[in-house]
């Protein structure tokens, strides 16, 4: 059971609606995170805003979703993981390529870069070395896409974070943990 009140987008504050229905635009429905996270107009105002600023940077989406399935698995989100797999799909990627990110995996030497550096972020509580970084660079990312690449990991962190401490219900089609 949730920790949490679910907000009601028909039944709350004139900003708390606002920021409902734009989500609900967006996604054709109100995803549970969002009405969690709607207990906060703030913290939803910062979630939202961090989502929008992010899909419009350099990585694509299909690469944020990657990240995002790998480390929602890391930190054993159900949920991000089970709605971030639904994204990475409807961004483009195969369900193959979904399950080799969520194990921190790809055939693409420049996504299997990213990833590896997620998870090193994730793992090692952002305990980066130069060498890191680099290895970045040398599979093709610019600065920009590398710091990119640490906004989607502390993004997931963010939501990973307020599903799994606030039990928030799962409402996208589920998919098994690797680490379970």
């Amino acid at each position: 059971m949730n920790r949490v009140p679910l907000i009601d987008r028909a039944d709350t504050s004139a900003e708390r609606k606002a920021l409902l229905d734009e989500i609900h635009g967006a996604f054709g429905a109100t995803p549970n995170m969002f009405r969690a996270v709607a207990n906060s107009p703030a913290a939803l105002r910062s979630m939202w805003g961090s989502f929008g600023a992010l899909g419009g940077g350099t990585l694509g989406a299909r690469l944020g979703e990657q990240i995002a399935v790998a480390v929602a698995d890391r930190n054993r989100c159900a949920y991000c993981l089970a709605a971030h797999t639904v994204l990475g799909q409807n961004a483009g990627a195969s369900a193959d390529e979904m399950a080799a990110a969520q194990r921190g995996e790809s055939g693409d030497l420049k996504t299997q870069a990213a990833l590896r550096f997620a998870l090193k972020v994730v793992s090692e509580r952002s305990q980066v070395g130069d060498a890191d970084v680099q290895a970045l660079r040398d599979a093709g990312f610019s600065d920009e896409a590398v710091v990119e690449i640490l906004a989607h990991v502390a993004l997931n962190l963010f939501t990973n974070y307020v599903n799994v401490a606030f039990a928030v219900p799962v409402d996208f089609p589920a998919v098994k943990l690797s680490n379970a």
